[in-house]
């Protein structure tokens, strides 16, 4: 597994390791022990050997798009999804023991900006850096594919959990007062709780029904909303909007495609699977978030 230590990975983890199952973890540093594999992702490169026989592999590595776009920024995005995906996609390949599946992550982000626009994942992509970055990434997978191994490509939303992501970064303001819309308020913001999350990653190696592209989202709802929902969550007023020009002089383009934009997504794969999402609404989601052990 490539993003173990992450918020999603370390979860994940943790359910398949109480459930005996073994894990690898793919680190960028000296290996420490057996259980972690030396590799590159910026270079593609990854100890072929010691992947050998393995029944699944998971990736779930990415440089964190929630900072301002510098173009060294832009670059390591880019190398730390597409670059690594395709040299980890060719070594599974030439594998003469390959694994079952490759559980590679992607994103939402592929749609773009699509105003009020509901999408799935029969929807065409859209434009943008991100967009353009996740169609590539996903792209990275088809050697593995090609080669036999069943490829299930996670479009997550964002995942609320008061550990990490767009959740624990608004905690804060919100908690004292001074949380509010972002932008107009009227974009919509696909979610998932962390448990939802996980569980989806779980059916993945298990359930070969699944493969290529599955929206992890639960719903989605308007930003004015989802604020609104937070505050009566917190017991806190929420009075404090900021405007779109202050997002875009405080991140440039990345506000644009992040905070700005409206990806309205539905889950017709998971629905057509039978998928019983455990928190299916916001409040409950927002709860068992804030209800999550330090």
């Amino acid at each position: 597994m490539a993003g173990a230590s992450g918020l999603i990975g370390s979860e994940l983890v943790r359910r398949l390791t109480g459930d005996g199952h073994t894990i690898l973890r793919l680190v960028r540093h000296a290996p420490k022990g057996p259980g972690e594999v030396r590799w590159d992702p910026a270079r593609g490169e990854v100890d072929a050997a010691a992947l050998d026989g393995v029944d699944a592999v998971v990736n779930l590595a990415g440089e964190n798009v929630g900072e301002r776009w510098t173009g060294e920024r832009r670059k390591r995005i880019r190398q730390s999804r597409v670059d690594a995906t395709l040299g980890l996609a060719r070594t599974l390949a030439g594998l003469a023991r390959k694994p079952r599946v490759l559980v590679n992550a992607s994103a939402i982000g592929i749609y773009g900006e699509r105003g009020d626009e509901r999408v799935d994942e029969m929807s065409a992509p859209g434009s943008g850096f991100l967009a353009e970055v996740v169609r590539e990434w996903e792209a990275a997978t088809e050697p593995a594919s090609a080669a036999g191994i069943r490829v299930v490509l996670p479009r997550f939303a964002v995942v609320l959990s008061k550990r990490g992501g767009m959740l624990a970064k608004v905690l804060t303001p919100f908690r004292l007062g001074a949380g509010g819309t972002m932008g107009s308020g009227r974009q919509w913001l696909s979610w998932v709780s962390l448990g939802d999350a996980v569980d989806v990653l779980y059916l993945s190696l298990v359930d070969d029904r699944l493969d290529g592209p599955i929206n992890v989202v639960a719903g989605a709802v308007t930003n004015d909303e989802f604020t609104r929902t937070l505050a009566r969550v917190l017991s806190r007023p929420a009075l404090v909007p900021v405007p779109a020009f202050a997002l875009r002089l405080a991140f440039g383009e990345m506000a644009n495609e992040t905070i700005l934009v409206s990806q309205r997504a539905d889950h017709r794969r998971l629905t057509q699977l039978g998928y019983s999402f455990a928190e299916p609404e916001l409040e409950g989601a927002l709860r068992a978030a804030l209800a999550e052990k330090d």
